[in-house]
């Protein structure tokens, strides 16, 4: 295995050869261990320790930990998980999977999953943004399941350095350690599901070389990845989050906020869960000749956006959201009386979850029906085109 560069050190995910070292740290905090036992209620912290000490790589911690507790969460709330990855031709190669963005934890863990699940050789390095790293177990647990850092709040400056810094760790995660990773299309989730690619996102992949701006996108074998949920447990934490911004165009999540959704994400009713690879960008990048820089970017984000709104997985909330919305039954074909009622009783439970002193309840209504219309007005666009 090559030696991480020292540059690397303050963003690197961890490796096999960390273990030994971060694992006692684990085990050492007594916050870590109550998580862990809640995680695993029938087996004891000892034997738990035990079995971390047996894990000689980070797969091996991943298998031993992190799968079992998806495959129990898998079972007691969603209808399973499944991943189309028929647009991969050689699973051996590496990949920069680019997706849209609906669970802070769960998006990039069951990617990591269903990889494994479908015979991928290794599991993907994910990028999470600093703001989430609320607690030092929580640094060490992300890195520890090859998660790399995404900083966030710097001055320009700084910012411009980090962004050169995590392009040339990009780089080198495809080029010299020959693995997969998993970056999120925009800065945080869509929080209206209507999701769009960053022109910055692709910016920063392409700065880790500078000699050819083609060259480098085409190095990191971009593949645009599709997550669909049937339902989002968070929604009514999305629909609240406009109302408060809306009447208090200062506000901000707090930390307490930040650990509110990572919990409902994982422990909420998700439904039916899929994820959809579509074919690497690099023989569509081929054809596009030269190209000015200026155009290049946002010509590749309506390429990356058109990818993954043609792939996702509608659902029947998807259609009744929508015809909702505009008042219409265009798809009253795809969808049944009883399951009409069922999602009208989902979107009132919701509803009621959401704890304001002054709740404008038909604008947080619209909020919510506009997550789940938006999947399908974008897939209409992708595929009428």
């Amino acid at each position: 295995m090559n030696t991480v560069p020292a540059q690397f050190d303050a963003i690197r995910s961890y490796d096999d050869s960390d273990l030994r070292q971060v694992l006692p740290l684990l085990f050492d905090d007594d916050s870590f261990c109550q998580v862990l036992q809640s995680l695993f209620p029938s087996v004891s912290l000892a034997v738990l320790k035990e079995r971390a000490s047996q894990c000689s790589t980070i797969l091996d911690v991943q298998k031993s930990f992190l799968y079992p507790y998806i495959e129990n969460l898998l079972q007691s709330a969603s209808e399973g998980a499944v991943l189309d990855d028929s647009a991969i031709a050689d699973k051996t190669q590496a990949y920069s999977f680019i997706s849209n963005h609906r669970d802070i934890v769960l998006d990039p863990a069951l990617l990591c999953f269903l990889l494994i699940r479908n015979q991928f050789p290794d599991t993907a390095e994910i990028a999470i943004g600093d703001n989430l790293l609320i607690f030092d177990w929580i640094k060490h647990i992300v890195r520890l399941n090859r998660a790399f850092i995404v900083q966030r709040g710097l001055n320009l400056r700084e910012t411009l350095l980090a962004s050169q810094r995590l392009s040339a760790y990009m780089h080198y995660v495809i080029t010299q350690k020959h693995h997969s990773l998993w970056i999120a299309q925009r800065e945080g989730r869509a929080k209206d599901s209507s999701d769009r690619t960053q022109d910055s996102v692709l910016k920063m992949i392409a700065m880790g070389r500078s000699d050819n701006v083609i060259a480098s996108l085409r190095e990191m074998n971009i593949v645009p990845l599709t997550i669909s949920y049937e339902y989002d447990p968070c929604d009514y934490l999305k629909a609240q989050e406009f109302q408060q911004k809306r009447d208090d165009a200062a506000f901000k999540k707090s930390k307490a906020d930040d650990l509110q959704n990572m919990h409902t994400g994982i422990m909420g009713r998700k439904g039916h869960i899929r994820f959809v690879m579509a074919p690497p960008v690099n023989e569509w990048l081929d054809t596009l000749g030269d190209v000015p820089r200026a155009e290049l970017f946002p010509m590749l984000s309506q390429h990356i956006d058109k990818e993954i709104h043609r792939h996702y997985s509608l659902f029947p909330g998807n259609y009744i959201a929508f015809d909702q919305l505009h008042s219409q039954s265009r798809f009253h074909d795809r969808y049944s009386a009883q399951e009409t009622e069922a999602f009208n009783r989902y979107v009132s439970g919701q509803l009621e979850k959401i704890e304001l002193p002054n709740p404008d309840m038909p604008f947080l209504r619209e909020r919510l029906l506009t997550m789940y219309a938006n999947p399908v007005g974008n897939w209409i666009e992708a595929n009428e085109e």
